[in-house]
């Protein structure tokens, strides 16, 4: 067991990736010499050398151009976008090139590329320094979409993300880069799979990367007024776990969506659906969002209104039909 944060277990993936792999390199604004932004690839060109992790022009539709010949090359790229909204330049490149070259080539060639972005907010920044923009790649066939929530999820999935064959744009939670935990060094569940955090019976609370801590602790609120609620992990929004998400629905007949992003065209509502869809036999009342406002994202000292919060998690679970909930004794099993 080591004390590590999750930037500094993003770090030592990348450090083993590269020691495995001699094909796989590091590249991106401010990585090599500064180390990233936020540390998070700290000493990878001391050890592995300029060749292996290097800096690039400020010019992120060039990064991307650049580590898709490089795939194409038969290198595992590994780029870092700095910030979330910094990643609109190469947005064309992503999605016309990146998520298209195995099907265009029918297979001939692949992008086993890692867009690294450090997303969302709660760390007092700017617009165009934090951002929720899962929706946009998830919604791109091609790109897997992943984001951790905890050190030891931060550590295994950009290893699986780095040995994925395909493209991963990989959401790192800017406000728990720091964040500690004991852990092993090892992997965890792979991608494409969510977890139960915690186990309920009277609702279930879907989440996944920043909003993950958001919900635990509104869970823990629950639990003094006597409520049950389990929460679900999501980690990967495409590919995307129905099953893990299906079977915590239709145990607690209840279910609550979170987000960081606005709420209009979120993720949110495309699991809102897949629930509705898979559980509308099992469920005591309708599936409902908690989200970030349809705002631009605001300055640093009102971000808090912005960002979902446990308080407003509670609300919402409070509107879930408590005192009307049908007889579902005879319902036809989803």
């Amino acid at each position: 067991m080591t004390t590590i944060t999750m930037a500094g277990a993003l770090n030592a993936a990348l450090r083993d990736s590269l020691t495995d792999d001699e094909k796989v390199v590091v590249l991106g604004e401010d990585v090599g010499t500064l180390g990233g932004v936020f540390r998070v690839t700290d000493g990878l060109t001391r050890d592995f050398g300029e060749d292996r992790c290097f800096d690039t022009p400020l010019a992120e539709s060039g990064i991307i151009g650049f580590a898709i010949g490089m795939a194409m090359s038969g290198y595992k790229p590994v780029v870092e976008m700095q910030f979330d909204a910094f990643a609109y330049p190469a947005f064309e490149q992503i999605v016309s090139h990146v998520a298209k070259l195995r099907n265009r080539t029918r297979g001939s060639l692949t992008a086993p590329i890692v867009i690294r972005i450090p997303f969302a907010g709660g760390i007092g920044g700017v617009e165009h320094h934090c951002d929720s923009s899962e929706a946009y790649y998830a919604h791109t066939p091609g790109l897997k979409v992943v984001s951790p929530s905890t050190v030891a999820d931060a550590y295994s999935m950009m290893r699986d993300a780095i040995a994925d064959p395909d493209p991963v744009v990989f959401l790192e939670p800017k406000r728990l880069y720091f964040s500690k935990a004991d852990i092993d060094l090892a992997r965890t569940e792979p991608i494409g799979t969510a977890v139960v955090r915690r186990e309920g019976s009277d609702v279930t609370l879907l989440a996944y990367g920043p909003t993950v801590s958001v919900a635990m602790q509104a869970a823990d609120y629950a639990a003094e007024d006597g409520r049950s609620v389990e929460v679900v992990d999501l980690r990967s929004l495409n590919p995307f776990d129905d099953e893990t998400v299906g079977r915590s629905v239709r145990k607690t007949g209840r279910c609550v969506v979170l987000q960081e992003a606005q709420s209009f065209a979120g993720v949110g509502a495309e699991i809102a659906s897949r629930v509705q869809e898979r559980c509308f036999h099992h469920l005591h009342a309708p599936v409902l969002r908690v989200s970030g406002l349809d705002i631009p994202y605001p300055a640093p000292k009102l971000e808090h209104y912005h960002l979902p919060s446990a308080d407003r998690v509670l609300d919402v679970v409070d509107r879930l039909q408590w005192n009307d909930s049908p007889d579902l004794s005879k319902a036809v099993p989803a």
